[in-house]
């Protein structure tokens, strides 16, 4: 969805008003579809089917199908309107009837319809129907043989709803809430930003007076032309001075001199002195939308100017800017030349008196071959937060973030559910310096428009004791680093009690590891099903194990094939309990050695116990262990722990037994 999609309710609320009198229905339909009066087109599109006026909306009648077949002397017309009414409900955001008719339209075998399944695998998305959603893209990658990039969306669209099929099922801490006030009005709402004295500022189309002047719409033959009202709901930037999530708010127009021009997506310099807002030609339907800067006159603001051709091109878009907290860069999007899709992020260096430096492409990483929209800079944790359609995510637009410093950027990461849906979220603004709270505008909850919901970002407390597990006493001073997909890497201490706490921003997984000088570290892994039940995780008392250097510890249970340095099964299973400790403890060098009893001769059992210590090191290394960490010894039976033979010189069993083991000794631990 292109951003005149989001800034306009015109398909949603057109009026249906005169059509030229002998004009058949068809052409009145094609008419309001071409100039995009989606809601006027899908009405007459309905007449056209012949569906009875008291029928319920646009539900699709019983035994619609067979009417079709019925009625072949029209069937290619019943096949068109049918098509075109779909195409209609979903360009105004009605998924749910459009998915009905799509439904009928996928039946239909005229090539020219072929897209119909993709269409009907968008809106099953949009209605949160991703499994049907998948098998609808799957189906359609297998007939469709025309335009390779809409394969190549239906592919996106796939993996978008495997993965919101996860999220769905596994919420993020995150509260959504929808503002239950008149900020909320007929039309979209959008756009929420806060005024450096603390006003609430949006966007909403709702409207403004009553329907003016008639306006007459051509389609592609200009003998076809009808009218329609003017519409009242144009898009206009409002304040509210209370608190906005209150039960009644003053809602009130900002005042900005732009006669006969909407206005957007308002951003406001740090200093208070600069406003910057997007604006374009209320009348002119192929307007382009531009930036504009207006500057603070006392108590009121000056008439917006258009700025500079660093932002500005003509003959292309540049829409929602937005300063950084910092006020240092201004950031926009825009469809000019020189990006990587349709919308791209750009920002430039902002001066303190409002002038720009060169227009910058945030680069491939941050832009798709789609959308990119409604960019937010939180310098205190050098956050990027973005709307984009052009990657895996739940659906329509979706939030995602990455870190940097305008230079270079992580890999953006998408913001999950629930803060983003199965339809268009976009706009965020934070209320605090980390970006903890704040406002988003998003149409999950509405058949057509954008509305403003309040968003507060839930942690979970980890928390818990490190004792010594021989003495069970607290140990203070130990490191505690706390780490996950989705958390940045956290480091602390314990206290004299031997108790850490943190608090984490995501649910999904959990690693914390622990480590102190001369004990064996330890590693603890937790995963969603575990951590979703809770806000605080006691990772109860967690005992270290000593650590002595060069002090040899008997690996229980490594047994080799008869005379053979060859591992059993059962030893390698032993073997995975020291790679995990060497994982876990990436700063120690170890020993591995292997011991035999006293039968055979020196030389013999000297070589085999050192094939037999060697194979170990050969499994370690084999599982991604570097092999200058360890270094292998046999030791024949120079070592015994047990007596061979009984004191009156017959053979001990179980003395030998006790000598055929392997053992490993630390014998480095780093800083």
């Amino acid at each position: 969805m292109k951003f005149l999609k989001i800034l306009t309710v015109l398909m949603c609320l057109a009026s249906v008003t005169n059509a030229q009198m002998g004009t058949s229905t068809k052409r009145i339909a094609d008419v309001y579809f071409l100039n995009k009066e989606y809601y006027a087109a899908a009405e007459y599109y309905k007449r056209m089917l012949q569906i009875s006026p008291d029928s319920a909306g646009f539900v699709v009648p019983f035994g619609f199908d067979q009417k079709i077949k019925e009625t072949s002397p029209r069937k290619d017309d019943y096949e068109y309107a049918v098509y075109q009414l779909a195409s209609s409900l979903r360009l105004y955001k009605n998924f749910k009837d459009a998915e009905k008719w799509y439904a009928v339209s996928n039946k239909f075998t005229n090539p020219k319809y072929a897209q119909s399944e993709f269409w009907y695998g968008e809106c099953l998305r949009a209605n949160l129907k991703y499994e049907e959603a998948i098998q609808a893209f799957e189906n359609f990658i297998s007939r469709y043989k025309g335009n390779d990039d809409y394969v190549s969306k239906a592919k996106l669209e796939i993996a978008s709803s495997k993965y919101a099929l996860a999220e769905m099922k596994y919420p993020r801490l995150l509260r959504v809430t929808r503002l239950m006030n008149n900020i909320n009005q007929a039309g979209s709402n959008y756009a929420p930003t806060i005024s450096n004295n603390s006003e609430f500022i949006f966007t909403s189309s709702r409207p403004i007076g009553s329907e003016g002047k008639s306006q007459v719409l051509e389609g592609s033959n200009s003998k076809v032309k009808v009218l329609k009202k003017e519409t009242p709901y144009v898009n206009t930037i409002y304040a509210v001075d209370n608190n906005p999530a209150s039960q009644k708010v003053n809602v009130q127009k900002v005042n900005i001199d732009l006669k006969k021009m909407e206005t957007a997506a308002a951003t406001f310099h740090p200093n208070g002195q600069m406003m910057f807002l997007t604006a374009w030609s209320a009348n002119k339907e192929n307007d382009k939308r531009n930036i504009y800067i207006s500057k603070k006159e006392g108590d009121t603001w000056s008439s917006p100017v258009s700025m500079s051709g660093e932002i500005n091109i003509n003959g292309y878009n540049s829409i929602q800017p937005s300063v950084s907290r910092d006020g240092k860069y201004l950031i926009f999007s825009s469809d000019r030349p020189g990006g990587y899709g349709g919308y791209d992020l750009w920002y430039a260096l902002l001066r303190p008196d409002g002038t720009v430096g060169n227009a910058i492409n945030m680069g491939k990483k941050i832009n798709t071959s789609e959308d990119e929209q409604a960019a937010y800079y939180t310098p205190a944790t050098k956050t990027l937060l973005y709307s984009s359609n052009g990657k895996v995510g739940l659906g329509g637009y979706d939030f995602y973030e990455a870190v940097g410093d305008f230079i270079d950027w992580t890999e953006p990461v998408n913001l999950g559910y629930p803060f983003n849906s199965a339809k268009d979220d976009i706009y965020f603004t934070a209320l605090d310096e980390k970006g903890r709270e704040g406002y988003i505008s998003s149409d999950r909850e509405s058949v057509c428009c954008l509305e403003v919901f309040h968003v507060v970002r839930e942690y979970l407390n980890v928390q818990g004791t490190i004792i010594d597990c021989v003495t069970q006493k607290p140990l203070a001073g130990a490191v505690v680093t706390i780490v996950g997909n989705e958390i940045p890497e956290q480091v602390s201490q314990t206290d004299n009690n031997g108790n850490y706490h943190f608090q984490v921003g995501s649910n999904r997984d959990l690693k914390i590891n622990v480590m102190r000088e001369k004990y064996f570290a330890k590693n603890i892994s937790y995963n969603y099903a575990q951590l979703v039940q809770v806000d605080t995780l006691l990772s109860s008392t967690l005992c270290l194990e000593p650590m002595v250097i060069n002090k040899p510890i008997v690996l229980e249970n490594i047994f080799y094939e008869f005379d053979s340095s060859e591992l059993t099964e059962q030893s390698k299973s032993t073997l995975d309990t020291l790679y995990q400790i060497m994982v876990d403890n990436p700063n120690i060098e170890i020993e591995l050695s292997a011991h035999t009893d006293n039968i055979g001769t020196e030389p013999y059992n000297l070589s085999l116990s050192d094939r037999r210590a060697k194979s170990c090191v050969d499994y370690l290394e084999s599982k991604g262990i570097a092999a200058d960490r360890m270094t292998s010894k046999g030791y024949g039976f120079s070592k015994p722990v047990a007596p061979n033979k009984l004191a009156d010189g017959k053979d001990n069993p179980e003395g030998r037994a006790l000598n055929r083991r392997t053992e490993f000794k630390v014998t480095r631990q780093k800083n």
